[in-house]
């Protein structure tokens, strides 16, 4: 079973680990990519890079793929690496993607759309992915988001956030800790992304403290954004399912399922 936590340094990464890094303005992205290669040596994982890296040193190039010359999507790309590495004997598949912003609204939709795709490849191959981000580069709200779909968190900003969203199950997705006011956004943005995906959304939610005014509207919004879908949450408290019901949410055209 995959469980959160905050790391102290890549070297205490693990299989199917889905990792959040902030940088400094200051650090060396290549140092770190070859440092990040060095443990996947130690391992013997097979390692990728991905940024946008105009002249990639010759000990890099090899292992470099730039999202802008990809022919199809990154989790296509990553889906043929770690094929690749299960024939050429690797243990498994390293990635480390080195995120840049291209500063439209549409590009912050995309990345996380791309930020989720990766968690449940991570979660299912036993891959490891570290998405690594320059906070001087991006807005707020859209690290808000990206922040909450990464299990595991390292940097310069560690500390997890209020909630998170990650892949524990073939069907499931957890939500853990409490959608307030300040992260009901997020909230509702990840639950349109994955309604755009598929019909139903299983959400388990054994580790929900709480959702707030806020974060049930959230809730509704997003299961009524598209046409025939649905949101179940599993393992509601019963506090959780008092206020759903106490603060009207509990109706039949509101296509949410409360289960304990």
């Amino acid at each position: 079973m995959r469980a959160t936590r905050t790391l102290a340094a890549l070297d205490e990464i693990g299989a199917g680990d889905h990792v959040c890094q902030f940088l400094n303005p200051a650090d060396d992205v290549m140092d770190r990519s070859r440092a990040f290669i060095a443990d996947g040596a130690l391992f013997g994982d097979k390692v990728v890079i991905v940024g946008r890296v105009p002249q990639a040193p010759g000990d890099l190039a090899s292992r470099v793929l730039d999202p802008a010359r990809l022919r199809d999507s990154l989790l296509a790309a990553v889906r043929r690496e770690a094929a690749s590495a299960e024939r050429e004997g690797y243990r498994s598949l390293r990635v480390f993607h080195h995120v840049t912003s291209d500063g439209s609204a549409q590009g912050a939709q995309q990345l996380l759309r791309s930020e989720l795709d990766l968690e449940e490849f991570a979660a299912g191959s036993g891959a490891v992915v570290v998405c690594a981000y320059t906070g001087a580069d991006w807005a707020a709200s859209t690290l808000d988001k990206v922040r909450c779909v990464h299990p595991h968190h390292l940097g310069s900003r560690p500390a997890s956030p209020a909630f998170q969203v990650y892949r524990t199950a073939k069907d499931g997705w957890t939500v853990n800790g409490v959608v307030d006011a300040d992260g009901a956004t997020a909230f509702g943005a990840i639950l349109r992304t994955l309604l755009q995906q598929t019909v139903t959304v299983r959400l388990l939610c054994h580790a929900l403290d709480f959702l707030d005014a806020a974060g049930m509207s959230a809730l509704s919004d997003a299961a009524r954004c598209l046409p025939d879908r649905k949101v179940v949450l599993e393992g509601t408290n019963e506090t959780v399912r008092l206020a759903w019901e106490l603060s009207g949410f509990a109706d039949p055209s509101i296509p949410v399922v409360m289960a304990p």
